[in-house]
Parts: structure tokens; C-alpha cells; sequence
């Protein structure tokens, strides 16, 4: 489930999901819970908005499975069902106890950030700051090793710890996004 989250002079203040692209459910109150996102964060600008997903290992959702039917409860039916099913739980005690985690790629609006000139540079911005970034990057120099590197987390995807769609090709030199 896409987020982003507002930090203000380094503390977590909103959180919201992507929604219709225009505008979210605050879960402010529900990410909180997830301790992989840190509260609050070195960087004290006025304003950082970072960009992730919230997720649920595999390993996360077949604990939850067993506990739901243990209960009688109707099992989600896959990892991503059940982060996008209880991020938007009204209790964040509720939420608190599910197997969330977040993973940051990117970063939105800011006020006294430094520029990051390439997309490798805001990782290890945001690695520096405490976010959970992606631990697998392969910086590819034409589409070739582009290739080749989609190819290669093809096979190893099932080895992943959480359930993915397929590979994201990022642009490294930020200039170029707009």
C-alpha cells in the first residue's frame, strides 16, 4: 500500500495513502504503530515528505493467517490485502499487532532539504535519516544491463521475504524526472 508521511523540523507529524492520487485516508494514528518507520529523525526541516509502501512479510502473513482462523475469522487472502486491510483498521491497538513493515523509495515536497541530484543519492539520504530503503539496488548503465538486471530479480523474487509485483526501473539522474 503506497504512503507518504510528513516529517516537521524531524518529527513524523501525517500520514496518508496515495488514495485517487489527489487525496488519501490519514493514517496517521495507524502507521505510528509500524516500528520500522521511525517517529522522529535527524533531518530538521521544515518540511520532508518521504514516499514508501506498507507491507507484510510472507512469513508475517501466514502468522496472521493461523491467528484469524485460530479465531474463526476469515483469512485475508494475500500480503497485500492484508497491509492494505489493517492500515486502514479504526483502532491502532488493532493495527499494532499486525506484521507491517515499510520500505521508503522516494521523496515529495520539501522545505529545506538539499537537493538530491540522482535517485542513489535520496536512498542513501533517506537511509542516513533511519527510513528502511530497499536493501537490493542494481545501477544499470543502458538498457542492456537494464535487462539483465530485471532478469536477474526475476529469478531470485521468490527468495524475497515479501510478495512483489516485479521489478521498478527508476531514472538515477533526478533532473530528468519532470
Amino acid at each position: 500500500l503506497a504512503f507518504c508521511a510528513i516529517y516537521q523540523k524531524g518529527v513524523l507529524k501525517v500520514a496518508a495513502t496515495r488514495g485517487d492520487g489527489i487525496e488519501g485516508d490519514d493514517i496517521t494514528a495507524n502507521i505510528r504503530t509500524i516500528r520500522a518507520l521511525p517517529l522522529t529523525i535527524p533531518c530538521k526541516a521544515e518540511r520532508l515528505e518521504v514516499r514508501g509502501e506498507i507491507y507484510m512479510t510472507k512469513k508475517g502473513f501466514l502468522e496472521l493467517t493461523r491467528q484469524q482462523e485460530a479465531l474463526g475469522e476469515t483469512p485475508f487472502r494475500n500480503p497485500r490485502n492484508a497491509a492494505a486491510g489493517s492500515i486502514r483498521l479504526l483502532n491502532p491497538q488493532l493495527v499494532a499487532k499486525r506484521p507491517l513493515s515499510v520500505i521508503l523509495y522516494g521523496m515529495g515536497l520539501n522545505d529545506g532539504v538539499p537537493e538530491m541530484k540522482t535517485h542513489m543519492e535520496m536512498t542513501r539520504f533517506l537511509h542516513e535519516q533511519g527510513f528502511p530503503v530497499q536493501p537490493r539496488v542494481i545501477l544499470c548503465n543502458g538498457i542492456a544491463e537494464v535487462l539483465d538486471a530485471i532478469s536477474e530479480i526475476e529469478k531470485l523474487r521468490h527468495s524475497f521475504p515479501f510478495e512483489m509485483d516485479g521489478a521498478v526501473i527508476k531514472v538515477n539522474d533526478r533532473s530528468l524526472y519532470a
